[in-house]
């Protein structure tokens, strides 16, 4: 085993040196002052919440340069904005922001049974999940567990992995006609995104709370297919990939972020890397490791990648100098970094850690207090293609900009 992650580790030598080299010192008041930051931003912004119902979560800012909200029920990102508020009461201990947290964490209670949401990882792990962490709330346990037991009813047994939705929702006009693969989609394929990598952590943490196997079980099984057929041998990766619901056989890989399907979507390179770090945590597996080299290779050694390593929205974006900047990327893949670092020694990974987030918590990204509309950091894309959410703040690139936060601040 030692053998075997010492090989893993050594092989981003090369990309470890360019870190390493470019490497600045942080302040040594980065961590007091981007806390500091982050809680009278987010007083800003609470203070300024409608106070209506039903409740609205800060999502992003429409084209009008307002809020636009989420709803339960209705939004993937609803869980974000309660995590952010648990990650402050993490940073700053203040009552306040327990107090804050737990309402809205509250208002997410019936996610645990619902079955047509694809990310109830996402919501109950941000919310619930965090809450317990933080608090050791039993009455939190129980709901954790449902939204595994939930998601359960989203696994294909025969194909080893979660459904994330039905393949006719594969098809994406790009301009006025389908490409290729999309007009030769089979409608009954079981599409299963990179995204859903982030699902699994509640699924481990539900045999950890249950003793039921069958969750972990379940979960490596979704991460061996899901890794093993969405990464590319160059270490990018196809956001969406289509099987064939009787025999398994993968019949589409594509993307819906991208301007073609053989590019690379920048968010989806962070969900990955990030998905393999959970799976590392819980099981131990150097394979994983292997897996993340790959992942952190082609990010950070792509030509296209800009100096202050924020990346594009794609990787590979024809024309890449006019397109935006994808800051949510870069706060995922910081704060999986640093976990990496925790978890392996491997100073790579935290050196370049601190490299993204002294970017982000520039001028050039980090908003002013009081701007932004209370968000923290500017500079986002939803999806590009679709013509949604480009430039814009979204609720969970500050998420994992905070977890990033909290996470260097247990390393220091």
């Amino acid at each position: 085993m030692k053998s075997k992650l010492a090989h893993t580790l050594l092989g981003a030598v090369a990309v470890g040196i360019f870190i390493t080299c470019c490497q600045m010192n942080m302040p040594p008041d980065f961590l007091t002052e981007n806390i500091e930051h982050a809680d009278r931003q987010y007083r800003h912004l609470v203070n300024n919440l409608p106070q209506q119902s039903p409740v609205l979560f800060p999502h992003t800012q429409n084209g009008d340069g307002e809020h636009r909200y989420a709803q339960v029920g209705h939004d993937w990102t609803v869980g974000f904005f309660p995590g952010n508020l648990w990650h402050l009461y993490a940073l700053t201990g203040k009552e306040y922001w327990k107090l804050t947290a737990e309402k809205y964490t509250q208002l997410l209670e019936q996610v645990q049974y619902d079955t047509l949401q694809q990310d109830i990882g996402f919501i109950i792990g941000c919310s619930y999940l965090n809450g317990y962490r933080l608090t050791g709330k039993k009455e939190y346990v129980p709901v954790v567990i449902q939204a595994a037991q939930t998601l359960a009813t989203r696994f294909r047994p025969n194909l080893g992995v979660f459904e994330s939705y039905p393949s006719n929702r594969l098809s994406r006009k790009r301009g006025n006609s389908l490409t290729a693969k999309e007009e030769g989609i089979d409608r009954n394929l079981c599409a299963v995104v990179i995204g859903s990598m982030m699902n699994l952590e509640i699924l481990f943490e539900a045999t950890r709370l249950s003793g039921d196997s069958t969750y972990y079980t379940m979960a490596c099984s979704h991460a061996k297919q899901t890794l093993k057929n969405h990464v590319r041998e160059n270490g990018s990766i196809h956001q969406v990939v289509g099987y064939h619901p009787s025999t398994g056989k993968v019949e589409y890989q594509g993307s819906k972020q991208s301007q073609d399907d053989e590019l690379s979507w920048a968010r989806g390179q962070a969900w990955a890397l990030y998905g393999c770090t959970i799976c590392y945590r819980y099981t131990q597996d150097s394979s994983y490791l292997r897996l993340v080299e790959k992942l952190y290779n082609y990010v950070f050694t792509n030509p296209k990648l800009p100096e202050d390593l924020i990346p594009y929205w794609n990787l590979d974006a024809l024309n890449i100098s006019k397109e935006p900047r994808d800051v949510s990327a870069a706060a995922i893949i910081a704060s999986a970094l640093y976990e990496l670092y925790t978890l392996t020694q491997n100073e790579i990974y935290s050196k370049t850690a601190d490299r993204l987030m002294e970017a982000l918590a520039s001028p050039v990204y980090r908003a002013d207090i009081g701007k932004n509309l209370g968000f923290l950091l500017m500079h986002s894309v939803g999806s590009k293609p679709d013509g949604w959410t480009i430039d814009k703040p979204l609720v969970y690139a500050d998420y994992y900009f905070l977890e990033a936060l909290k996470r260097k601040s247990k390393i220091e």
